[in-house]
């Protein structure tokens, strides 16, 4: 275990409404880790600069937000290979040689979120995917590598999710498709990861789309319910589910990265849940 106080950090713009200190402050009181955890607002020009800086003068780890995590992932003198795959890094840290290593732990995050908190396996399941953003990416590089049965990519823009497809068709079987040519195939698994709910909206799914046990899961939180949540309950999904789960086991990834340390996950939920 580590004495010294290691200073970490997340990087992002805009970041003040970060949880993100929060959630290590909550993983470093569980575990007796000592540790300085800030949330620091980077612009894109100084983003490259400001996170070499950080661990030349000794800085232990970063988390990095929108919209740094493919400059993150340049930087990276090394990855992993779901961080390879998403072309896209939210975790950086030193290896064993003082470079910088990069991660994406937001695929991992949304997994055990399902795993763990949510008691859903994802084998032999055909999953559909809304949106074909860098949110979409990085999830779809640990989703790839899963023993699903499918992934389907809906956007409104087909040629960005057949972009996606091509890349991550010889992990998986990917296919793009726009919202209108979703038809009567059923899923059993619906990921929203567009950013519509922000203004309150829901991609233009039919309730068809459903399978009899269908998991709804918003990669996006609040501390109300989601509009995708309230869309997915009100045409009979069996579970609906927004991502503040996934926000902190994504960091607990990260954190065990950092402190070889894995922390126990649901009383943060909890309290986030209960405090907001």
């Amino acid at each position: 275990m580590r004495n010294s106080v290691s200073r970490y950090a997340v990087l992002g713009s805009p970041v003040a409404h970060s949880k993100s200190p929060r959630i290590h402050a909550a993983f470093a009181a569980e575990t007796n880790q000592q540790l300085d955890y800030t949330a620091v607002e980077v612009t894109g020009e100084n983003f490259n600069a400001f996170a070499k800086d950080f661990f030349a003068k000794g800085g232990a780890g970063l988390n990095i937000t929108v919209p740094h995590k493919e400059k993150a992932f340049k930087i990276s003198n090394s990855c992993s290979e779901r961080a390879m795959l998403a072309k896209a890094v939210n975790t950086l840290l030193l290896d064993k040689d003082k470079r910088i290593y990069g991660d994406n732990t937001d695929g991992i995050g949304l997994l055990r979120d399902l795993q763990n908190n949510h008691e859903l396996s994802i084998n032999n399941k055909n999953i559909l995917i809304l949106g074909a953003g860098g949110a979409v990416r990085g999830v779809l590089a640990t989703l790839a590598l899963e023993d699903v049965s499918s992934i389907t990519i809906a956007n409104r823009t087909i040629a960005k999710a057949e972009l996606l497809c091509e890349e991550f068709s010889a992990y998986a079987e990917v296919m793009a498709t726009g919202y209108d040519e979703l038809g009567l195939t059923k899923f059993d698994l619906i990921i929203n990861g567009t950013s519509m709910g922000l203004s309150g909206e829901t991609p233009a799914l039919s309730q068809s789309v459903l399978a009899d046990q269908c998991c709804c899961y918003d990669m996006m939180y609040g501390n109300e319910e989601t509009a995708f949540v309230k869309w997915a309950k009100n045409n009979g999904a069996n579970q609906a589910v927004d991502g503040l789960g996934m926000l902190v086991e994504q960091a607990a990834e990260a954190f065990y990265l950092w402190r070889e340390v894995r922390p126990d996950t649901a009383a943060v939920i909890a309290e986030l849940r209960t405090l907001g």
